[in-house]
């Protein structure tokens, strides 16, 4: 039931210090020869350590842990580090419980680091998925340990267990020997039953982030004499995506790689990584709309053994990047990221909008599914990129509305990405000539409105009518909501807004909690349109009146009230038991010879009112 084969070695090692100098020399891999040993040499994990320690301090150690997270952030090794803190013990006795203080080898280390011990057991789930196997250690758990102070059961992969196999766990999981501890680890936390669950302490370990794998790279660097460039630290932490066996099995690669200085450019080539500051010309023709540079520049990559998948993802990554900036600045500040990367970002962050990079992101993502699809990868990719840089100065739908109505129907002319969103003007490529570059500025839609006039921008005399259209109080504006047959806004008005005050084009208000978030904008527009004005609609501070629906409900009450003070009422009341009054209309006027006293008239048989 031990894993032979998943050995463990400390730096200090001697034989993990030699390297392959000769045939019988061995060479241990970065990811086994830097395997952390203790709890200070785990990098990344701060939260587990801190619970664990205190777990050991006050002396409050379940009975399992299961550790989750992507491969390669150290379940494995963590497991075996809890083993070991549970089992310290110095030769001459000092340590008497289990503690996360080790700074030597104990007298168990050695032996449970290199999966040799009998008391620390590990099974690999993936090739003991049956029945049999956990009964196996359901069988041995009842003895004590032979020498440790506690067996521990190290089960990787415990999410391949066998749905038989997790019922026979249950019990010995709930009621284990005090002499007994579980540690268990997987990638798929789902598939483990929540009976399982709900019997451990859970421990998630994060992705490591990419400054601090730079670092961890760095440190070892320096160790085995090597000599690095920042910049492809940054390559190889960012193309591990938070896993640590990850960076060091790419660090160790591209240390053969280079015999020597390894070179973001080597990194790059041996990934099949497109240059990144390529990838960013790149994107600065595509914002440009110069197509015929974009085209270049992409065959160049291309030439030089670029994928063209790569070459898209690489585009979208820099495009999620340069978002990211935009929204929190101090983005551009990761050192994981080349000077060049960050400084062209701040600047590309700066002059293009939200719309522009999302609409981006949008159809990188979509080009990438087509290319990966195509019998052609790189003509897919082109055409991608020709959709990208065609729409680059293409307002959007609601902004060619507005273009519209400005120019009294009249087609606008975009003179370069965004101008009209506030980015700056950029010349118009070549192979786009400005004529084809007006009309595309308008959505397709534009060809059928410019056929219709009277739809987009409706002639002066046409206007003047509901510019005319004054609001001094707010019933006239609930009024105009009903005659506009809107009745959702009606109901708003009524029931989710508190007047503050109201002047004509002007209205501020308190909302209820009940108020949708786009009320105010709605409201803002509509005005606008029923109006022909402008109108300023502002949430003040203040409390405001009650909502139109409150005072309703208090004028109803009222009437209420005044119709049980009725004697005629109180006496009717008396006369049926259980009789309430349930509502009072006020009736319309009648002919004099009625007699109407606020209450519903009765007709005699004779039709005599009474």
């Amino acid at each position: 039931m031990t894993d032979a084969g998943a050995s463990l070695m400390s730096p200090t090692d001697p034989d993990s210090t030699q390297q392959g100098g000769s045939a019988g020399q061995h060479y241990r891999v970065l990811a086994r020869k830097y395997r952390p040993s203790s709890f200070e040499d785990l990098i990344g994990q701060d939260a587990v350590v801190r619970t664990v320690s205190n777990a050991f301090e006050t002396g409050r150690i379940p009975q399992a842990w299961i550790l989750t997270g992507v491969r390669g952030v150290g379940k494995t090794t963590t497991a075996r580090i809890l083993a070991r803190a549970l089992n310290y013990e110095l030769p001459d006795g000092s340590v008497k419980g289990p503690t996360i203080h080790m700074p030597v080898l104990g007298v168990h280390c050695q032996a449970i680091m290199e999966s040799r011990h009998m008391d620390v057991l590990e099974m690999d789930a993936a090739s003991h998925t049956g029945v049999d196997d956990v009964r196996q250690i359901n069988d041995s758990v009842r003895y004590a340990p032979a020498s440790a102070r506690y067996k521990v059961y190290i089960i990787d992969e415990v999410h391949m267990l066998s749905t038989a196999a997790f019922n026979a766990f249950l019990k010995t999981l709930e009621e284990p020997p005090e002499h007994a501890k579980f540690v268990f680890a997987t990638t798929e936390i789902r598939k483990v039953p929540v009976t399982v669950l709900s019997r451990c302490q859970r421990f998630d370990l994060r992705r490591v982030e990419a400054d601090v794998l730079m670092k961890h790279l760095a440190n070892i660097a320096a160790k085995e004499n090597v000599e690095v460039e920042p910049e492809a630290l940054g390559i190889i932490a960012r193309a591990a995506e938070g896993s640590v066996r990850d960076s060091l099995s790419l660090f160790d690669q591209a240390i053969a790689h280079a015999a020597g200085l390894v070179r973001a450019d080597a990194v790059r080539q041996m990934l099949g990584l497109a240059d990144r500051t390529r990838v960013i010309d790149l994107f600065d023709s595509l914002v440009r709309g110069d197509i015929a540079s974009a085209f270049k520049e992409f065959r160049e990559q291309y030439d030089t053994g670029a994928d063209p998948i790569v070459v898209l993802s690489d585009l979208a990554e820099f495009v999620n990047f340069v978002t990211r900036v935009k929204i929190v600045p101090a983005t551009a500040d990761n050192v994981a990221f080349g000077e060049t990367e960050r400084v062209r970002a701040r600047d590309f962050a700066s002059k293009l909008s939200m719309r522009v990079l999302s609409r981006m992101w949008q159809m990188l993502l979509k080009g990438i599914t087509e290319a990966q699809a195509a019998t052609r990868p790189a003509a897919a990719a082109e055409m991608v990129l020709v959709r990208i840089a065609y729409v680059a100065d293409m307002p959007t739908p609601d902004e060619a509305i507005k273009m519209l109505e400005q120019n009294g129907g009249a087609s606008p002319v975009v003179t370069g990405n965004g101008a009209s969103r506030g980015a700056p003007a950029a010349p118009v490529s070549a192979m786009q000539s400005p004529a084809p570059r007006s009309a595309a500025a308008v959505p397709r839609a534009g060809a059928e409105a410019s056929a219709r006039p009277q739809m987009v921008a409706p002639p002066p005399e046409a206007q003047s009518a509901p510019a005319a259209l004054r609001i001094a109080s707010f019933p006239e504006l609930v009024a105009l909501a009903a005659e506009k047959r809107d009745l959702l806004t009606k109901g708003a008005l009524e029931s989710d807004v508190r007047l503050v005050r109201i002047e004509d084009g002007r209205l501020e208000v308190a909302l209820e909690r009940s108020a949708a978030r786009t009320l105010i904008n709605d409201l803002s527009r509509k005005l606008e349109q029923w109006t022909g004005r402008r109108w300023t609609v502002i949430v003040s501070n203040e409390a405001g009146q009650p909502t139109l629906r409150s005072q309703m409900e208090v004028e109803r009450s009222q009437r209420e009230r005044a119709a049980e003070a009725d004697p005629r009422v109180r006496e009717v009341l008396a006369r049926f038991p259980g009789a309430k009054v349930v509502e009072v209309r006020k009736l319309a006027p009648e002919p004099p010879e009625s007699h109407v006293n606020g209450e519903d008239t009765v007709e005699n048989s004779d039709g005599d009112d009474q």
